[in-house]
């Protein structure tokens, strides 16, 4: 074989991290279920589409092919959905890597060169995100005997969600081979993803409903479209609703991104992979991004900066300890580095600021009704979503990663009860995400207290007329309901305790940190879906009792609370006092649901309580 060939075969199909990554994780039961499960959906989804977008008796061809059509786009979000869902699933080994400095050892003494090391790592672990979503080509081809569905977007479709896998499988090597996070980034890089995709998808939409895209009414694609798979997606299976600039309209690079998302989408992807990469492979052998961050003296610079001192020091202040050791240690041990400590605050002081600020533009006018509650909407149901993210991943990670170190084998040898220990992780992690939760509450609080105060002197910006479908008037209905900062610390609060005691739960029960996080984020996730697809539905189409169902999701109940008329439709216009009922019912409803999650979150703690020693003693010695 030339040795050019042998070179290039080394990088890739025959280079033996890659090898031995796809043999050892292709035995792994979990993958084969990840594998069909993901099938599975596509199938059902598919299948449900076609049955309710194919009218009863006798179909045309036309109305087939539309079926088709319309079918061929869920499947194609679903497809891109899952697989930036995925991705970080697969890759997130590579991250967890890390958190064994060991195996750098060893891997950097063989014989292997830069490159390969990190080819290996990729194509490696791509190799499964890859193979999971070429094996539903034939799906998708599937849709074509059905007319309506050019071939050329099934290509595109699967060039823009293969894009996405690999810039996603760069980002993770390369946080590996930088060796500046550990094994709990796992769950932050995938908040990451998640919440770069969900925040661009936010303000393209907002953008676009205030003329600022392409197309003759501005409502087209934006500079975001080809940031985003999604919407480079939409941009290529809806040029109609979201039009493409006109390629002769712009040049250059604006031109690229505004006349070819979809194509700006994927080129932009591979480039930043290759630079991902190439970096990666400069510091791989050096160690890392962390030798030059700590400098010579092994102490981080922002430690230096703000004189903490090295993290292995002998001697540290003492300070109070609650009652509860556990759930103090919980609490304290977040606050424990300068990095916790400012991401923490950021958030906290980042929040009321924008809350501040959105206000203050809205009561100068600068910013109307209907963008200010889509503001207020979508600052809030970020927050929640993060907030939500970040519980599930400590809970997950609390008793498992004890275990994995072997903290708690010590503890066990303490006079600390299973209650006593179980009730402090909960209690503790609840306490340090409070300041946390108070954000969104502070955000649509304070717009409720605004229409309370009627608009501090403007009632025309805190009511907005609103007739009623019945015809029997008109009723002044607020930008934000007043009691909204209230209601939602009531419902969010218990909701957050419900999200760490499910990651408590599965994280005594798994060998692992990944396995735990992996369960608990879907369970809480098919969970509160499905209350939130509930809520929905009845707050819109039930009288009186569809307001207090609305409570049992943070969600709808926070679309509720900023606009009732669209979300509460039955409820407000069966009367002029239907607003009034509505907030009456969204109140007990609140109490209710809150009553219900601490009940659950009371039922899963002592069913742990009774079962702790068995389950501790079935996983003793894993690692």
């Amino acid at each position: 074989m030339p040795i050019f060939l042998r070179w290039l075969f080394r990088l890739g199909p025959m280079n033996p991290i890659a090898v031995r990554l796809v043999q050892n994780a292709s035995r792994r039961t979990k993958h084969l279920y990840v594998r069909s499960a993901y099938l599975a959906v596509l199938i059902l989804v598919l299948l449900w589409a076609m049955l309710g977008n194919t009218p009863g008796g006798n179909v045309s061809y036309r109305e087939l092919a539309s079926a088709g059509a319309t079918s061929f786009a869920w499947i194609a979000y679903l497809q891109v959905g899952l697989i930036c869902v995925l991705s970080p699933v697969f890759m997130a080994g590579a991250i967890a890597q890390e958190a064994n400095p060991k195996t750098w050892d060893i891997l950097l003494t063989t014989p292997m060169s830069k490159l390969e090391i990190v080819l290996g790592n990729l194509l490696g672990r791509l190799f499964f995100v890859l193979a999971l979503l070429f094996a539903s080509l034939p799906l998708f081809a599937l849709t074509q005997f059905f007319g309506g569905v050019p071939g050329r977007s099934i290509i595109a479709s699967y060039i823009v969600s293969a894009g996405a896998a690999i810039l996603v499988g760069a980002i993770a090597i390369s946080l590996s081979v930088s060796r500046l996070v550990g094994q709990r980034a796992v769950f932050t890089f995938y908040v990451s993803v998640v919440t770069y995709i969900a925040t661009t998808i936010a303000i393209d939409a907002w953008l676009s409903s205030r003329g600022f895209g392409a197309g003759s009414t501005g409502e087209g694609v934006t500079w975001l479209t080809s940031l985003n798979p999604f919407l480079a997606i939409r941009s290529l299976l809806s040029p109609t609703s979201y039009p493409s600039a006109d390629p002769s309209a712009y040049t250059g690079l604006k031109g690229f991104m505004l006349a070819t998302p979809a194509i700006a989408w994927s080129t932009f992807s591979i480039v930043i992979s290759a630079f991902l990469v190439g970096a990666s492979t400069l510091t791989v052998r050096t160690g890392g991004l962390r030798q030059v961050a700590n400098g010579k003296s092994g102490i981080p610079w922002y430690r230096r900066m703000f004189k903490l001192g090295a993290v292995d020091v002998e001697h540290r202040p003492p300070r109070k300890v609650w009652s509860n050791p556990i759930a103090w240690r919980e609490a304290a041990s977040r606050n424990a580095t300068f990095v916790r400590i400012l991401a923490r605050w950021s958030f906290v002081a980042l929040g009321a600021i924008t809350a501040i600020a959105v206000l203050a533009l809205y009561h100068s006018g600068t910013i109307n009704v209907a963008d200010f509650q889509f503001i207020i909407k979508s600052l809030v149901f970020t927050e929640v979503f993060l907030i939500s993210l970040i519980a599930v991943n400590m809970a997950a990670t609390a008793v498992a990663g004890e275990r994995e170190d072997g903290t708690l084998d010590l503890i066990l040898t303490t006079p600390i009860t299973p209650k006593l220990y179980l009730a402090g992780k909960l209690r503790g992690l609840v306490s340090y995400l409070l300041p946390l939760i108070a954000v969104p509450v502070f955000t649509i609080g304070i717009a409720g207290v605004y229409s309370l105060f009627n608009g501090f002197g403007n009632k025309s910006l805190a009511y907005i007329p609103h007739r009623l479908t019945n015809g029997s008037g008109t009723v002044d209905v607020p930008v934000v309901l007043p009691e909204s900062g209230i209601v939602a610390a009531l419902v969010l609060i218990p909701f957050v305790a419900f999200c760490v005691m499910i990651g408590l739960h599965w994280s005594l029960k798994s060998k692992g940190t990944l396995s735990s996080v992996v369960g608990t984020v879907a369970v809480v996730f098919i969970v509160s879906g499905i209350l939130g697809l509930c809520g929905w539905a009845s707050g819109s189409d039930m009288v009186a009792i569809g307001p207090a169902l609305a409570t049992m999701s943070p969600a709808s109940l926070l679309d509720a609370l900023v606009t009732p008329v669209s979300r509460l439709d039955e409820t407000v216009n069966a009367s002029k006092s239907g607003l009034s009922q509505a907030r009456v019912a969204m109140g007990i409803g609140a109490l209710v649901s809150a009553a219900i999650y601490v009940a659950i979150v009371y039922g899963v703690l002592t069913a742990l309580v009774r079962n702790f020693d068995f389950t501790v003693r079935k996983l003793a010695g894993s690692r």
